[in-house]
């Protein structure tokens, strides 16, 4: 809360400034919010996005806070679950770098589907080969690069469809879902093991999600929303 509160002063000079009637709009008043909310709520391609990265949540949140348990269970020590994850940390930078760059030249839901499916296969890999601290790094260094890599190219599909003026808060719907396939993940994850001692089931879930979340992304229309002109109000 302190650092979110160092911050305010330094956003001031970034407020919105932008006239009502400017070249961004075409010459047209803005749409009101709840207008957009409803259009994108309207729009078959949003609710694919949800969907997508509710998956996205469960594998990343499954792995973050399993990962070293599932280890351990396997027989490795605490210390191999340690330096997975900050393995993946440190490789989610250069990929969330490389796949926001790739965005801004290639088709981002096609991309998105590659990642998912990439993911799949990396964590089936890893499930099935025999575990060793290097098939570990290898997934680690692997799943850290496929790890954030959807924020920018989801994100991108967003205003890509729906413009730029309500991209954090359209985003921010589209983040809920993220959110709630977190909870899941971590949640059934842990329940899941109670019941059965095993994380198998959990593993076979990511990768269904995985599956199909990519096929989910393959037929979303991206194409930015035609708005017709609004006519100017009678004096």
């Amino acid at each position: 809360a302190v650092c979110a509160a160092v911050l305010i002063p330094f956003a001031l000079p970034f407020r919105d400034r932008t006239p009502a009637f400017d070249a961004a709009t075409g010459g047209q008043p803005p749409m009101p919010m709840l207008s957009a909310i409803r259009e994108a709520l309207s729009h078959s391609g949003f609710w694919l996005l949800n969907l997508g990265f509710l998956a996205c949540g469960f594998q990343l949140a499954f792995i973050a806070n399993h990962l070293p348990a599932y280890l351990r269970d396997k027989g490795m020590q605490p210390a191999d679950g340690m330096a997975a994850l900050a393995i993946i940390a440190l490789a989610n930078i250069f990929g969330t770098y490389v796949f926001g760059w790739l965005g801004g030249r290639h088709t981002r839901k096609y991309l998105l589907a590659g990642i998912y499916l990439a993911r799949t296969s990396a964590m089936a890999l890893f499930v099935l080969l025999p575990l060793s601290p290097l098939s570990l790094y290898a997934f680690a260094a692997v799943m850290g690069f496929l790890w954030l890599g959807t924020v920018p190219l989801t994100s991108g599909i967003v205003s890509q469809v729906f413009g730029v003026r309500y991209i954090t808060t359209l985003f921010g719907f589209v983040f809920f879902g993220h959110q709630l396939g977190s909870f899941l993940g971590v949640w059934l994850g842990g329940v899941v093991f109670e019941l059965t001692q095993s994380y198998d089931l959990v593993w076979m879930g990511a990768m269904a999600l995985g599956v199909i979340a990519a096929a989910l992304h393959w037929p979303i229309d991206d194409r930015a929303i035609a708005r017709a002109p609004m006519r100017p109000a009678r004096a």
